[in-house]
């Protein structure tokens, strides 16, 4: 094992336990952002590139027909094939915990849809389930299990919030054990079926599953209702026939006591385990080969990396796996004064020397090669690049403009969270959604005034149908400020002169008659 370290000062904020990394054609992807993603990669998901002990984030993009994907820390993850041999595959994602702490119960689906040197491409679909539904959780696992053709998805353990009806105030966001059952997922029919099994008696959570054909192993894992840490090894065998499907446990010898350890795979039956507590107050810096062969497994210890003295002084590490027999590890930064989030990285590679030389080198002719191809390798933007490095000088030449968040606007000042105008309420930390088409920021208008304005349409006192009204019309929009100024420099109207009809003619009124008795008696009356 070698470890080599990926010095690190700006921007690794980003980067914080309970991140994920996914493996697309020897592309390393992260995935689970402290925080909600900014203007410059609304993904949240980003292409990490490492070249000359410097690490390189690219934002990576959505094609039209993907969903809505918040960053989730701490979510279940796997790779899903059509078939157990495969090439093409795609990752599977529930659960996790977003930037408000909220837990996520849905599934989504990440495929890689185009890659080229400047941009990367992926499509995330929702999936809808039926049946036993897993709540939402974090910490747990799934897996996917091949038998007699067929596939499906395993998923186990994990956290969630304490349920309503059992909630206090002292207590009102405390987390508990999910039940110790067990979920198969059929994605192809979208239903889900929960099975309780006698030999599970404890929730667990930040466990190791490791999946092979039809089996799943299960190895630590920590248990809130007992504060332990498992020591058994559980072994799961999920048959599917044409009728329901089978699934037995059994309680193995020979497990580890650990939790929140990292898994790497570096061969077809060779996985080596990494990292994790023996307990809340000590690291575990042992290492595990674990070997799968023929329905059994068999876990040795084996000769770990010559660790730095910062990782042994610790208290706290975190990783992931990169794929490929590599891990990427994190420790919280020593000046906490500089930067409360600072955090050092390191990269672990499991295979033997010659290996890692031959990777590394091929990783260098492919980054070398790429950047040379003139039809492709545009220089960055400045939107597009996220650099870390510990050296200002370091950097090549053409990377002199690379990207660094702190140059970015400040959206708590020039962003969404502005003061809009002198009655303008909306503050950052106190502010909850208004409109139903809000998220995670206040909906705004551009005021139309001069160059331009935005303004929180909130603030404007706009219903949520004009507001809708003036997004999808072709019309300009004055906030209060500015309408009544726009009014008076408005050119008045040419008045058209109405025309007046004609006033129809009087009609004359026609003599009364009367009768003739009447007219005698009123002549008689004149002349007498």
């Amino acid at each position: 094992m070698s470890l080599q370290m990926v010095s690190t000062v700006s921007n690794s904020s980003l980067l914080q336990p309970g991140f994920s990394l996914l493996n697309f054609d020897d592309h390393v992807f992260f995935f689970g952002q402290k925080g909600w993603p900014k203007r410059s990669c609304p993904t949240g998901v980003f292409l990490l590139d490492i070249k000359q002990n410097e690490l390189k984030m690219k934002p990576v993009f959505f094609s039209k027909d993907s969903c809505y994907l918040p960053p989730l820390r701490y979510p279940a993850l796997c790779t899903l094939r059509c078939d157990a041999r495969a090439d093409e595959y795609q990752y599977i994602i529930h659960g996790g915990k977003t930037p408000n702490n909220d837990l996520s119960d849905k599934i989504y689906f990440m495929s890689l849809v185009n890659k080229t040197s400047k941009k990367t491409t992926f499509q995330c679909i929702e999936k809808d389930l039926g049946g036993d539904v897993p709540e939402a959780r974090y910490g747990h696992t799934i897996n996917v299990v091949h038998s007699r053709g067929k596939s499906v998805s395993v998923l186990f353990g994990g956290r969630s919030y304490t349920p309503l009806a059992q909630r206090t105030t002292e207590k009102w966001n405390s987390v508990v054990d999910c039940l110790p059952s067990v979920f198969l997922i059929d994605f192809e029919f979208g239903c889900c079926t929960s099975y309780i099994l006698p030999e599970l008696q404890d929730g667990l959570s930040f466990h190791v599953s490791i999946a092979r054909d039809d089996t799943i192993y299960i190895l630590g894992g920590h248990s809130l209702q007992n504060n332990t840490r498992s020591p058994n090894l559980y072994k799961l065998k999920i048959d599917l026939p044409l009728g329901s499907p089978a699934v037995t446990c059994t309680v193995l010898p020979g497990g580890i006591s650990v939790s929140s350890a990292v898994v790497t795979q570096i061969s077809d039956t060779e996985f080596v385990l990494v990292g994790g507590y023996h307990s809340d107050s000590q690291k575990r810096l042992v290492c595990n080969t674990i070997v799968l062969e023929d329905s059994k497994i068999e876990i040795v210890e084996s000769v770990g990396p010559e660790w730095t003295p910062d990782i042994k002084h610790c208290r706290t590490w975190f990783g992931c796996d990169m794929g490929k027999g590599s891990i990427l590890l994190g420790i919280p930064g020593a000046n906490k004064q500089v930067s409360p989030d600072a955090n050092y990285f390191y990269i672990l590679r499991c295979k033997g020397a010659e290996e890692d030389k031959a990777e590394e080198l091929m990783t260098q002719i492919c980054s070398q090669t790429s950047s040379e191809d003139p039809g492709d390798s545009t220089p960055f933007e400045d939107s597009e690049e996220f650099c870390f490095s510990a050296e200002a000088n370091s950097f090549d030449a053409d990377d002199a403009d690379t990207y660094n968040e702190d140059d970015e606007e400040d959206e708590s000042e020039t962003g969404y969270w502005i003061t809009c105008c002198a009655s303008c309420n909306i503050d950052i930390n106190t502010w909850v959604p208004f409109y139903s088409t809000e998220l995670n920021k206040p909906a705004m208008i551009l005021c139309s005034s001069g160059a331009g304005h935005w303004v929180h349409a909130q603030c404007m006192d706009l219903s949520e149908t004009m507001l809708l009204h003036l997004s999808e019309a072709n019309v300009k929009y004055f906030c209060n400020k500015h309408v009544d100024l726009n009014k008076g420099l408005q050119t008045p109207q040419k008045m058209l002169c109405l025309k007046k009809p004609p006033m129809k003619p009087l009609r004359k009124k026609k003599a009364m008659k009367l009768p003739t008795s009447a007219k005698k008696s009123f002549l008689r009356r004149l002349f007498e």
